[in-house]
């Protein structure tokens, strides 16, 4: 018998992988379709802090932030926008803020933030983190004396005494809070002490030892802003 040779044999290998590809795909198992949900406006409360978009959402990236960490307000002003607005929507990728706490300013500043229904935490995130540059300007201001009120007396005097300094009153405020409705979340001692708990029980799971720091999976990845986050996510499309 005569071998193929030439472009007849081309023509045969090229069928030959045609029809390969098309087995291949064939036994590829069929990606699980995602739930339809308004997933732009779905928060959820978590152990650690809100969780943005389907909870069920196939991939998970985490973000591991302090309302005191200048980087953390850089990623807020570059990064949080494009997440909640081209991939959270989605319902393939839910984005949860939680918080490595690091002194009692960022402290108060979480509970401020996780003041109320959960759906008011992206605001209230965003009212806090993007005016870092004008609350901490104030900080650096105070004399000793002045932060004394901010190591003395009762958890709750403590923390309305840094709000007071720090103008958490009037951000708040903005965000339709009275004084009393933010004092009774700036007093809760035990929501407190179970934030720090968290954060310390994380930094212990995930070897955290900086902020932002972003999980994928439940694994560090080698991201510490948009510009090193952007393509972990865009390789999930």
């Amino acid at each position: 018998m005569k071998p193929i040779t030439g472009p007849i044999r081309a023509m045969t290998l090229f069928a030959a992988s045609l029809l390969a590809v098309a087995v291949a795909a064939q036994n590829a198992p069929a990606e699980k379709p995602v739930k339809a949900g308004n997933w732009g406006a779905t928060v959820t409360r978590t152990d650690g802090g809100h969780l943005l978009g389907n909870p069920d959402a196939p991939e998970k990236l985490v973000e591991y932030m302090s309302y005191t960490c200048s980087h953390c307000a850089d990623f807020a002003r570059t990064g949080d926008g494009a997440i909640k607005l081209l991939y959270v929507p989605t319902g393939k990728v839910s984005y949860e803020i939680r918080h490595l706490v690091r002194d009692p300013v960022d402290l108060t500043a979480t509970l401020a933030a996780q003041c109320g229904a959960p759906i008011r935490f992206p605001a209230n995130h965003e009212a806090l983190i993007l005016s870092q540059d004008e609350w901490m300007g104030k900080a650096r201001k105070l004399t000793q004396a002045q932060m004394a009120r901010w190591k003395f007396g009762s958890f709750g005097s403590r923390a309305q005494a840094i709000a007071s300094d720090l103008d958490f009153y009037e951000i708040m405020e903005g965000r339709g809070y009275t004084r009393a409705q933010l004092d009774q979340c700036l007093t809760d001692e035990a929501k407190a002490r179970k934030i720090a708990d968290q954060s310390h029980a994380d930094v212990e799971k995930y070897s955290l030892r900086g902020t932002p720091t972003f999980l994928m999976g439940d694994e560090q990845i080698d991201a510490h802003d948009w510009s090193t986050l952007q393509p972990h996510l865009d390789r999930l499309f």
